[in-house]
């Protein structure tokens, strides 16, 4: 499901404000995703399709990084990193090969925004692809795609040819003497390879597995060269900065957030989907566009970006959806994958399930988290099943303490999220495992268990 309104201007949301969708939402990237063949080249540019491209070109490179820096245009893939600032670090003159790649190896459980846009707009990468590589002078991108999403796929190898045969892609682009090359790669299917070392590894051929780091990629990335790896949303939104304008981009969101941006509502809502707001949106605006938690109950608890998130509680509900908000009080952004649970949902069988995908996930490249997330199933498999101990609770914050900021990549600060944060706010839930000798909740009761794990957004 997808919600769009007509978008003619944009605005400020305010905690308890406004919620009706023709003013609340700015569909940009989806503004046109519910058309006939919205995939198509021939639907894009009827609705300034390229346009921001042909801006592009007539800058020098250099303007183009200070226009998409001056934008406030921050990375959609987790981190929140400024963009324009990622583009500047590529050093010029250094007589080496510049690539750009498109990290589109979405797998963070609950994050669903990356491969819808691929699906009905694969056009706003391509171009945004292109003004990345006129801005930081490179003539081969590269999109990261994962391997089990064929029709997307499909659908990428068919945007990238209508690219080609029109012009914007290959040699001279629009004749401005920018030759490119994009290649679109199925990788196997590794959510560690959406961290971008391990990314990068698995294009050059080797096993996924995060480089230590420096040299960062902006130095000796794909084949030990200047490389930039960006987010499918952050490059798609560029188009429309250069078409419409930083001044236009900056009006929505926040002063240190700016612009637009995708969240993917899943869980035990009436209304899941991808909601395209300003940053800074709460999820009780959301909510309330979207109907609501399923009738009868009530919000539990919540993710504001993906199971690697610390959680939220319902007492968060009017947090604003930004880097800043969000970092406030405790949690981080992340992909904006908004996983909301009722209160028929068990924390304690919601954070194993989660931590079993981490173990599962890890490399084994680091030592903290191939044996810290073996262990904190061991132990919360314990718990959920009615044979913990209350000293459990300590050996897990300890285990998630030893993993958290000491390993390789981000994915044991990931594992270790969700067991500090559903211990600060459900501990006494822990307890009743341990002092009731099982799960006080009756899964026949809920539809997280009843039916399958789509919810919680694990690959079962």
């Amino acid at each position: 499901m997808t919600v769009a309104a007509e978008h003619g201007g944009a605005s400020r949301p305010e905690a308890g404000g406004e919620t009706n969708p023709e003013k609340l939402l700015t569909p940009v990237l989806s503004a046109f995703w519910d058309q006939p063949e919205s995939w198509t080249l021939e639907t894009y540019r009827r609705h300034e399709g390229y346009e921001g491209l042909r801006k592009a070109l007539a800058m020098p490179p250099d303007d183009v990084i200070a226009y998409i820096k001056d934008s406030g245009l921050r990375g959609r893939g987790g981190a929140g990193f400024p963009t324009g600032m990622k583009w500047q670090f590529i050093p010029q003159g250094d007589g080496k090969p510049h690539y750009l790649v498109v990290n589109a190896d979405e797998s963070e459980p609950g994050t669903c925004k990356d491969i819808p846009l691929l699906f009905a707009n694969p056009h706003s990468l391509i171009e945004g692809i292109v003004i990345a590589c006129h801005a930081i002078r490179s003539r081969h991108a590269f999109i990261y795609l994962r391997g089990e999403v064929v029709p997307v796929l499909r659908r990428l190898h068919e945007a990238v040819r209508e690219a080609y045969a029109a012009g914007f892609l290959g040699r001279n682009i629009l004749g401005s003497g920018l030759d490119l090359d994009v290649i679109v790669h199925a990788g196997a299917g590794a959510y560690i390879c959406g961290e971008e070392t391990a990314l990068l590894d698995s294009l050059e051929g080797r096993r996924g597995q995060p480089r230590l780091r420096p040299p960062f990629p902006a130095v000796a990335g794909l084949y030990a060269c200047p490389t930039v790896v960006n987010n499918v949303e952050s490059i798609a939104s560029v188009p429309a900065i250069m078409n419409r304008g930083k001044d236009w981009f900056r009006s929505m969101g926040s002063e240190k957030s700016p612009g637009f941006t995708l969240y993917s509502l899943s869980g035990h809502v009436a209304g899941p989907g991808q909601y395209e707001a300003p940053l800074g949106v709460t999820l009780r605006q959301l909510l309330d566009m979207s109907g609501g938690m399923r009738r009868g109950h009530r919000l539990k608890f919540w993710t504001p970006g993906g199971s690697s998130t610390p959680m939220f509680t319902d007492e968060h509900l009017d947090v604003p959806l930004d880097y800043e908000g969000v970092g406030a009080v405790g949690s981080m952004l992340g992909t904006k994958a908004l996983q909301c649970f009722d209160e028929t949902t068990c924390v304690v069988r919601a954070v194993t399930r989660w931590t079993e995908f981490y173990a599962h996930e890890s490399c084994g490249k680091c030592t903290p988290c191939r044996e810290g997330t073996y262990w904190l199933v061991q132990l919360l498999r314990d718990i959920e099943a009615g044979k913990g101990r209350m000293d459990d609770l300590d050996k897990l914050n300890d285990i998630a303490d030893n993993i958290n900021g000491k390993s390789f990549c981000a994915l044991g600060d990931g594992a270790a999220s969700p067991i500090f944060s559903s211990l600060k706010y459900f501990r006494e839930e822990y307890e009743q495992h341990i002092t009731g000798k099982g799960c006080p909740f009756d899964p026949a009761k809920s539809t997280l268990w009843a039916d399958n794990d789509a919810h919680l957004g694990v690959n079962a």
